[in-house]
């Protein structure tokens, strides 16, 4: 059976903006995903509501910065056989980054840190799949509208993920391709299109675990 971690943020853990509440877990990406791919394989969702990459956030009420908490999840999910990033959405709130170039900073440092994790028990170091979000869009949601203003810089993550991932020999997948945000809030996706994600990438793991 091959192992396949998600480590995301609210659209991995599945918010859904009209309410707001959660997705119902079969609507939610990564169980889309397991759904495709079957028995042989095990998709563990690990998304958390605000995650960044590596940045802190400190009026959250729990730890949010994924280069922290990364170490612990991987030790406790090992062996694994694939590791999927989809982050950066949370890098644009201006109190965080507000830029592209440092949420592609930020994974870039998450990979380091995947690679160089001593896993022990002669297990191999997993692959990478970098998942670059679908672009913000405009809201009428004033508190959305405001945390997360930067559209533009948004617009620039497929690029500079995909750049990154050629520089270190990873795969990289544009969600923005097969997906979009809503305008409920301008960040989460609705059901349909988290769906769309989860079928988009199934061939794609395959493809990267079978090479």
């Amino acid at each position: 059976m091959k192992t396949i971690l998600a480590y995301g943020d609210s659209l991995t853990w599945g918010y859904s903006a009209s309410g707001p509440t959660r997705h119902a877990y079969a609507d939610r990406w990564p169980s889309v995903l397991q759904a495709e791919l079957g028995e042989d394989f095990h998709v563990i969702a690990e998304g958390l509501n605000g995650r960044t990459t590596i940045y802190d956030d400190h009026g959250a009420d729990c730890d949010r910065n994924g280069m922290r908490l990364l170490p612990t999840v991987l030790e406790t999910h090992k062996p694994l056989d694939l590791v999927i990033l989809f982050l950066g959405s949370n890098d644009m709130k201006p109190w965080i980054a507000g830029r592209a170039l440092a949420a592609r900073q930020g994974m870039e440092r998450l990979i380091e840190l995947i690679r160089g994790h001593a896993y022990g028990f002669e297990y191999a170091v997993p692959k990478i799949l970098l998942v670059s979000p679908p672009a913000l869009c405009r809201t009428e949601d004033e508190d959305f509208a405001e945390m997360f203003e930067a559209i533009e810089e948004s617009q620039k993550l497929a690029g500079a993920y995909a750049k990154l991932a050629k520089q270190l020999g990873i795969s990289h997948f544009d969600a923005g391709s097969v997906a979009q945000t809503t305008p409920l809030d301008g960040v989460h996706m609705d059901a349909e299109n988290t769906r769309a994600v989860g079928r988009a990438l199934a061939p794609l793991v395959r493809d990267i675990l079978n090479s």
